[in-house]
């Protein structure tokens, strides 16, 4: 029956882009990067493959993210995107269309959430449904999101931190802010130019956020040699960088990011609030695995924050969990 009806769940994110098989799980795990010639606006790259062309292309060709903040930037780039990794996560020989489920942002627009289902129905699906992010990483993660009791869930990925209470269900209390892993590294490269004269590019500003960066200074500090354009002589150049230098250069990101956690806070039933205490934050998502992110989040809010098992998969997880109880779930979706 799955062969003549395919089910996918898409985690269409601003830096990565995951799709869920029921029954086999996470079947694609790709960056959302696209390599298009200048020439004839035609795709040569998608995925993996034009994410090592970022700051390497010549004039002829631009590698960039059709996605941002979230949310469709450049709608013919994002349809070719869905329609390739649809096609990777089904086999070649699949005839029928699937149905498909794409996680949104939680403060996406109407005509932001129109965008995607007719994105992924032109890309080949035979319908479209659309759940917010928070919702499904509380599924991947696990969360009784049924129960009258109230559940915080904080998913951080590439473009958005969402910040969700939910409970029986729906969404009681939420908020979307367009500050994440994205502008994370856009920090870091900023520091590093400042301090160092060194330009780097956006890869190697999230290899140093993953190899030593932290949410709090460390005793015991991490160092890597970063390598890069000396901005007044133009030559390559390297510098060693410490992990509490990042700890600074990304503090102004954290507290945003902090800031929009306790405005949830603050506006959750004190019934919710009272479970939330209870059974703390769940953390979820990609850039929810910055060393130490949890315990600086517990020590601005002073509520225990724990990070869920597979955070970077949890989104992804969660659509396949709804495939496979799509009525229970329905009144969760959007169609066109």
């Amino acid at each position: 029956m799955s062969f003549f009806s395919p089910k996918l769940g898409i985690d269409l994110g601003t830096t990565t882009t995951l799709v869920y098989v029921p029954g086999k799980g996470v079947v694609l795990n790709e960056p959302s990067v696209v390599a298009v010639s200048v020439t004839d606006r035609s795709i040569l790259a998608i995925g993996a493959e034009a994410k090592e062309m970022i700051g390497r292309t010549p004039e002829s060709i631009i590698a960039y993210r059709p996605m941002r903040d979230g949310v469709i930037a450049d709608y013919r780039v994002t349809e070719a995107m869905l329609r390739h990794y649809i096609r990777k996560a089904l086999g070649r020989w699949n005839l029928f269309k699937p149905e498909v489920i794409v996680s949104v942002p939680a403060g996406v627009t109407s005509t932001e959430r129109r965008a995607v289902v007719e994105a992924a129905l032109k890309a080949g699906a035979k319908s479209a449904f659309v759940i917010k992010e928070p919702i499904l990483a509380a599924i991947g993660a696990g969360i009784p999101i049924h129960e009258p009791c109230g559940h915080m869930i904080v998913d951080i990925g590439g473009g958005t931190i969402d910040v969700a209470v939910i409970s029986l269900g729906g969404i009681v209390a939420s908020t979307s802010v367009k500050c994440a892993g994205n502008r994370i590294d856009q920090a870091i490269a900023d520091y590093v130019k400042k301090t160092y004269n060194l330009a780097i590019g956006d890869k190697t500003a999230e290899d140093i956020k993953i190899t030593v960066g932290s949410a709090v200074p460390l005793e015991e500090e991490l160092t890597m040699t970063v390598k890069g354009r000396d901005l007044i002589t133009g030559l390559p150049h390297t510098a060693d960088i410490d992990t509490n230098e990042i700890v600074k250069a990304i503090a102004r990101e954290l507290r945003e990011m902090v800031k929009a956690i306790r405005n949830v806070l603050q506006e959750t039933p004190p019934e919710l609030a009272a479970d939330i205490i209870d059974k703390g934050i769940i953390m979820t998502g990609g850039t929810s695995q910055l060393r130490h992110l949890p315990e600086l989040v517990f020590r601005r809010t002073g509520v225990a924050s724990v990070l869920a098992d597979e955070a970077a998969f949890c989104v992804a997880k969660g659509t396949g969990v709804t495939l496979d109880h799509l009525d229970t779930y329905k009144k969760t979706m959007t169609t066109k």
